[in-house]
């Protein structure tokens, strides 16, 4: 059994990568930020929990990220601040989390013989795109501080695969979606007032279009990308090549469930304008050429999905408030 090590592993996409490589049959090591509670965040409920071991450490400090990624084979970097609004009140948060972060796992890879690195990337780094399917060529533009430091941290990455030969995988995911998101991402924002019976939705720009991938084909794609012997040095996309308005999708969650709803603007929801990314849509290409991938969920079948787990996990989420 191959050793692997999630980073953010008690985040969204991590807890549930987590879980698939344990599916997998891979010895899991699962770095969570330090909390004096010691709690693993939503691994907490995972029924994976006894199958797993866990580090708490900070993503920050090399001491713990060298103690964790020692005798790994595969590292998966997911541990990052992400959430864009709060970009804007703390840059330096970010410089701090997602490029020192990346260095740190990036060394101590280095120093430790770890097989391969995946750098998680975000499809924020292209900016509004200037020609669809955005592919891997795409030119990268930072309009957030968030998207900003993605790009750094992805270039340091590469620095380290020319210059020191370290086997690094660049993963782009674009929008994904579904179980245990933050409150602060769309969907969740969305569905969590229809089901608190708001039916006048406040909501930012409904105008951008984004490509969104259910979590499961996500992180399927990081499993797809970790096996294979093609992209060392290389950045590939995650995506579905599709796109939709966040208008005609607040639309289309209501239809499903059945909920007749406007739409209200609240400013505090708008991204500044010449930071708001218009269009997305993935030219997921080079994934199907070099690996196995192929989604499982359309939209409808991932909204569904990610309905029914809200409807059951409500008390969690503060739809009343605004979380940046």
């Amino acid at each position: 059994m191959k050793t692997v090590l999630v980073t953010g592993a008690a985040g969204f996409i991590g807890s549930h990568l987590v879980e698939m490589c344990v599916e997998h049959g891979y010895k899991v090591r699962s770095f969570v930020r330090y909390n004096s509670k010691n709690q693993w965040g939503w691994l907490e409920d995972s029924p994976y929990k006894g199958d797993i071991e866990v580090i708490s450490g900070d993503i920050r400090d090399y001491d713990s990220v060298a103690a964790a990624v020692k005798g790994v084979d595969t590292v998966f970097h997911l541990a990052a601040l992400v959430g864009i609004p709060y970009s804007y009140i703390s840059p330096l948060a970010y410089i701090k989390t997602n490029i020192e972060g990346t260095f740190n796992i990036l060394q101590a890879a280095r120093e430790l013989g770890a097989r391969q690195v995946l750098i998680t990337s975000t499809s924020e780094v292209y900016g509004t795109a200037q020609y669809t399917p955005i592919d891997e060529r795409h030119p990268l533009i930072g309009q957030s501080p968030y998207s900003a430091t993605k790009i750094a941290a992805d270039q340091l990455a590469l620095s380290f695969y020319h210059a020191f030969r370290l086997p690094v995988k660049i993963v782009r995911p674009f929008n994904t979606y579904g179980p245990r998101q933050s409150a602060r991402a769309i969907i969740p924002t969305i569905i969590t007032q229809l089901l608190n019976g708001e039916r006048a939705l406040r909501l930012g720009n409904i105008y951008p279009t984004r490509d969104l991938t259910f979590v499961k084909d996500t992180t399927a794609g990081f499993l797809e990308i970790a096996a294979s012997e093609r992209l060392y040095g290389e950045v590939t996309n995650i995506g579905m090549k599709q796109e939709i308005s966040v208008a005609d999708l607040a639309n289309k969650i209501a239809g499903l469930m059945g909920i007749e709803m406007t739409i209200q603007t609240d400013e505090q929801r708008v991204r500044p304008s010449g930071s708001e990314v218009e269009r997305l849509v993935c030219d997921n290409g080079g994934l199907i050429a070099a690996t196995r991938w192929k989604p499982q969920f359309d939209l409808d079948s991932g909204l569904r999905k990610t309905i029914a787990w809200l409807k059951n996990h409500l008390p969690l989420y503060k739809h009343d408030r605004y979380t940046v």
